[in-house]
């Protein structure tokens, strides 16, 4: 008996990239597009957007989980990914509806890749797992320099007066690691089929959804 999920109606999309790369505000204005071309839509983030799932995202964030090995961290994310998969997105595409989720898969294969030795072999097989074989439709990397996406997150974390602004576990992580990150990130849309493309975020909000659409709008 096969694992792998049937192939649905709806359509899946993926917004992906590294941290201050803009991805979760394109997010959202796809969503919001989407519904307003009268079709149903449902946003969600990866982990997280199932009550287990935003438990598991509470145990990967916090930064006082240091000690976490690579391959307990990537086992916790497909764990929190099967939920996500199984509890909202599968039942979503059935009926039909597009789903945007804010990172997922191409993650993994960014931020946990090499850590502990991990392979991609390995990651996309316990991906297939945890997804029932369900890959994205599209999956929009957003790529972005990282002194750039390092300038935008130092903005979000400037504290208020009296307010201490707290960085979670992977943001703490060097420069050099979320430098390995992006050239995770973009090594994944130079290999894959043509369902994984790259957008270049360093741009106006405005111009970076207009080619988000661009690409949305092939499938949809």
């Amino acid at each position: 008996m096969s694992n792998t999920m049937p192939r649905s109606q709806g359509i899946f999309i993926v917004l992906d990239g590294a941290e201050g790369c803009g991805k979760s505000t394109q997010a959202r204005r796809l969503y919001e597009r989407i519904l307003a071309e009268k079709r149903e839509a449902l946003l969600v983030r990866d982990p997280g957007a199932t009550p287990i799932g935003e438990r598991i995202r509470e145990i990967l964030l916090d930064p006082a989980n240091a000690a976490m090995a690579m391959r307990c961290e990537m086992l916790l994310y497909m764990a929190a990914r099967a939920q996500l998969m199984r509890e909202v997105i599968a039942p979503a595409l059935e009926r039909g509806a597009v789903v945007i989720s804010d990172r997922f898969v191409s993650s993994t294969l960014a931020y946990q890749l090499g850590g502990d030795g991990l392979s991609a072999a390995e990651i996309n097989a316990v991906a297939k797992v945890a997804t029932g074989g369900r890959s994205p439709d599209l999956t929009i990397l957003m790529d972005m320099p990282i002194e750039r996406s390092g300038s935008r997150m130092a903005k979000k974390f400037q504290a208020a007066p009296g307010d201490v602004p707290v960085h979670d576990r992977i943001e703490r992580r060097p420069r050099e690691y979320h430098e390995q990150v992006r050239r995770n990130f973009l090594a994944q849309a130079s290999t894959s089929e043509p369902r994984c493309r790259v957008i270049l975020a360093d741009r106006t909000i405005e111009e970076v959804h207009r080619d988000i659409w661009a690409m949305v709008g092939e499938l949809i």
